[in-house]
């Protein structure tokens, strides 16, 4: 049984693979898709549950598309548990940090939140732009 939101939608996202892959192909979903986001998470699954972390939009659907991709829970829980702590501690830290270096940052918080949210997705465009380049090259 799922104690915590993240870890329902990981169970959700597991029942949900069942269904998905009885289903036969529709415009919505291919199994190749499904076969895809398996081998992913297989790849790149600890550092995708653990950067989810950093994105606001993607941090929403990274437990579904792990628990559609039969992400162990024990694995999901740990690199979970260690994304959360980066998070917290990091945003924390960088708030006093920012709060004592520059004076009344309340004046600046909106152009730093946007900031901080452009940086967050910086990782994943550099990796769709290095996939891109690679996919020419083959």
């Amino acid at each position: 049984m799922c104690r915590y939101w993240r870890q329902c939608w990981l169970c959700h996202g597991t029942s949900f693979w069942s269904a998905l892959i009885s289903k036969k192909n529709s415009w919505l979903f291919k199994k190749e898709y499904l076969e895809k986001t398996e081998n992913f998470y297989e790849k790149h699954g600890q550092k995708a549950v653990v950067m989810a972390r950093f994105m606001p939009i993607i941090r929403t659907f990274a437990p579904i598309v792990a628990g559609v991709a039969a992400m162990k829970y024990k694995t999901f829980m740990s690199y979970n548990l260690v994304g959360g702590f980066l998070w917290t501690f990091g945003i924390t830290l960088m708030g006093y940090y920012l709060g004592r270096v520059i004076p009344d940052v309340d004046k600046y918080l909106l152009p730093i939140v946007l900031g901080i949210i452009v940086l967050s997705f910086v990782p994943s465009i550099i990796h769709i732009i290095q996939e891109r380049r690679d996919n020419k090259k083959d």
